[in-house]
């Protein structure tokens, strides 16, 4: 599919938890998009040009409409919030490339607004599924949608819910083993992933957070380290939003 502005519409939009939204966007995006893809959404003020990226949190083809799950972080995804059912929004997509769907017997691992890509590949992969979700406080949002497609294990900040600590205490404290691992969450998650992974033989996939500008990769405004020579920029880099946002975890360096 072309990599074209479209003025969609919003279909619904509630708010799942303190600051948390939900949107329901019917657009051509749907048809295409895949597991761990994202799209750009565009402000109606012009004095912000830079298209914000939201990850794809479910796709549904035949009713022609994808939803976002994202968090209030500055004046576009505050705007973004405001937005009704039957208003335009502007938006690019489907970006990126998408989750790899292998293994017998996996992790979804998601942190805070790391969570929502996980739904969609969640619904996806047909093996046995162990999900393990991370978040701040007893706010839970998504996770009795995730209850639908397998074994859900949380992990609280506060010890509201589940494990108190991180997903990792939750891998822990319940004994839980897989073949490959899929995450999405803030760095520092993913890094103590990468290495766990490393140390236990478990084939690992991460998706990452990074500030963009442009989306399609011709700013390298979002670059990481890459452990090899990237073939557009000559170095050791990675551009996220084109080369990404789904990477081997060794092939970055975090």
């Amino acid at each position: 599919m072309a990599q074209v502005k479209e003025t969609a519409v919003v279909y619904s939009q509630e708010e799942l938890a303190p600051e948390i939204f939900s949107m329901w966007i019917t657009t051509e995006t749907a048809k295409e998009a895949k597991p761990g893809q994202f799209i750009s959404v565009y402000s109606k003020d012009g004095s912000r040009l830079l298209p914000r990226p939201i990850s794809i949190c479910e796709a549904d083809p035949e009713e022609g409409r994808l939803r976002i799950v994202y968090r209030i972080a500055g004046a576009g995804t505050k705007e973004f919030s405001s937005f009704e059912s039957g208003d335009p929004i502007d938006i690019m997509g489907p970006l990126g490339n998408g989750f790899p769907q292998e293994g017998e017997n996996v992790f979804l691992i998601g942190g805070g607004i790391g969570i929502p890509p996980m739904l969609e590949l969640a619904k996806n992969l047909n093996c046995e599924k162990q999900m393990i979700l991370g978040y701040r406080d007893g706010n839970l949002f998504l996770r009795d949608e995730f209850e639908a497609y397998g074994e859900v294990f949380v992990a609280t900040e506060d010890g509201s819910a589940g494990t108190k600590g991180n997903v990792l205490d939750a891998i822990r404290e319940n004994g839980l083993t897989a073949d490959v691992m899929y995450a999405c969450g803030p760095t520092p998650m993913l890094r103590a992933l990468k290495q766990y992974a490393m140390e236990h033989n478990i084939r690992c996939y991460i998706s990452l957070e990074e500030k963009m500008a442009c989306g399609i990769g011709a700013c390298l405004a979002c670059v990481c380290q890459s452990s090899e020579v990237d073939h557009h920029s000559n170095v050791h880099n990675k551009r996220i939003c084109k080369d990404g946002p789904v990477f081997l975890a060794q092939e970055v360096d975090l």
